[in-house]
C-alpha cells in the first residue's frame, strides 16, 4: 500500500472507520476514497457495483456494520444480521469484480464460542455454540470470513479477516439503548457527576472479564497489516484456515473493575449497584494476539489514558445529554 494508492474506507464515519481515516491522513496517504451513507447505501448491491466499477479502489477497509451493545442485539436481531450481511455480500463480491488487491474485514471477538478457551486463538472459531445476545451478529460477521476465505480458495483474491477486541474512542455511541458498556459507563458516571448523584447502576453482576482496545490503536493495527510486505502478507491468507488474525491488548479485567477505573478517571465518588436482572453476556473474552504482535504492531494506549481522550472528546456532549435528562 503506497501512499499514492486509492484506498476507500468503508463506514469512514463510524468508530473504527474514522480512525483509520484518521491514521490513513497522518501516514499522509493522499487518495481516499469516502463516501457517507447518504452518497453511497452498501445494502445496495447495484450502487455498491457501480461506484466500485467507476472509482476502482485498490485496497478496502470494510469497517461499515450495523452495530449495538447487548440491549440493541437482543431486541434488533432481524436488523442486525440482515443489514451485516447486506453490507459485507455487497462489498466483498465488488472487491472481487473490480479487481481490489487487498480488502480487510473488520469483525469482532464475538464471533467465537461463548466458552472458547481464554485466551482466544484464531483457530477457535466455530468450535462450540455462540452468546445468544449476539448471535445474530455473530453469524453475520463469521459469513463474512467464510466469504473472504471462499473468494481466496476460488478466485485467488488476497481478503483478510481482523477480529477486534472490545473497541472504543473519540466517536463512540453513548446512547444508552444502544452503546456498549464502556461508553455506557462513560455517559452513567459522567451524568453522575454532574448531577451530583452518588449511586450508578451496573448492568449484570460486575463480574464477567472483558479486554479494551483504543481506535487509534486499532487503526494502526489495520493500516500495518494492509502495508506488510507481499509475503507477510500472503503468509497469513492460506488455503486451508480461515484468513483470520486477532487484533487486542492481551489483557482484560472485570466490568466491576472496569466501573471503577471509569469513576476514578472522571473523579467522580460513587457506590456503584449491580443489577443482576440483566444480561451479563459471554463469561469472558480476551484474544490472544501473539500472531500480530509477532507482525511488529503493539497498542500504545493504556486503558486509563484512553478513556481520559473518550471522556475528553465527548465532554460537551454528555454535558448536554446531562443538562437534557435533568430537564
Amino acid at each position: 500500500m503506497q501512499h499514492d494508492s486509492r484506498i476507500y474506507v468503508a463506514g469512514h464515519r463510524g468508530l473504527v472507520g474514522s480512525a483509520i481515516l484518521r491514521g490513513l491522513e497522518q501516514r499522509g496517504f493522499r487518495d481516499l476514497l469516502l463516501r457517507t451513507h447518504a452518497e453511497l447505501d452498501l445494502t445496495d448491491r447495484a450502487a455498491v457495483r457501480a461506484f466500485f466499477s467507476s472509482e476502482k479502489p485498490e485496497y478496502v477497509f470494510l469497517a461499515a456494520a450495523k452495530v449495538g451493545g447487548i440491549l440493541a442485539n437482543n431486541a434488533y436481531p432481524a436488523d442486525f444480521i440482515r443489514e451485516n450481511l447486506e453490507i459485507q455480500t455487497n462489498v466483498i463480491d465488488a472487491c472481487y469484480r473490480s479487481g481490489v488487491k487487498r480488502l480487510l474485514f473488520l469483525g469482532s471477538s464475538c464471533i467465537y464460542p461463548k466458552l472458547a478457551p481464554q485466551p482466544i486463538k484464531e483457530e477457535y472459531l466455530l468450535t462450540g455454540p455462540l452468546e445468544p445476545t449476539n448471535q445474530a451478529y455473530a453469524l453475520a460477521k463469521i459469513a463474512g470470513i467464510e466469504m473472504c476465505w471462499s473468494y481466496n480458495r476460488q478466485h485467488g483474491t488476497r481478503y483478510l479477516a481482523a477480529m477486534p477486541t472490545n473497541m472504543y474512542g473519540p466517536g463512540d455511541n453513548f446512547d444508552l439503548q444502544k452503546s456498549h458498556v464502556l461508553p455506557a459507563l462513560i455517559r452513567k458516571v459522567a451524568e453522575a457527576k454532574q448531577a451530583g448523584a452518588r449511586e450508578i447502576v451496573v448492568w449484570g453482576t460486575g463480574t464477567p472479564r472483558r479486554e479494551f482496545l483504543y481506535s487509534d490503536d486499532l487503526a494502526e493495527a489495520c493500516i500495518h497489516l494492509l502495508s506488510l510486505p507481499d509475503d507477510v502478507y500472503d503468509g497469513l491468507i492460506q488455503q486451508d484456515q480461515a484468513p483470520l488474525i486477532n487484533i487486542g491488548t492481551g489483557e482484560d479485567l472485570t466490568i466491576r473493575e472496569l466501573a471503577e477505573l471509569v469513576a476514578r478517571v472522571l473523579e467522580h465518588d460513587c457506590k456503584l449497584t449491580f443489577d443482576a436482572s440483566r444480561p451479563d453476556g459471554t463469561p469472558r473474552k480476551l484474544l490472544d494476539v501473539s500472531r500480530i504482535k509477532s507482525l511488529g504492531w503493539a497498542p500504545k494506549t493504556s486503558l486509563e489514558d484512553g478513556i481520559r481522550l473518550t471522556y475528553e472528546s465527548a465532554r460537551k456532549e454528555l454535558e448536554r445529554a446531562g443538562r437534557s435528562s435533568g430537564d
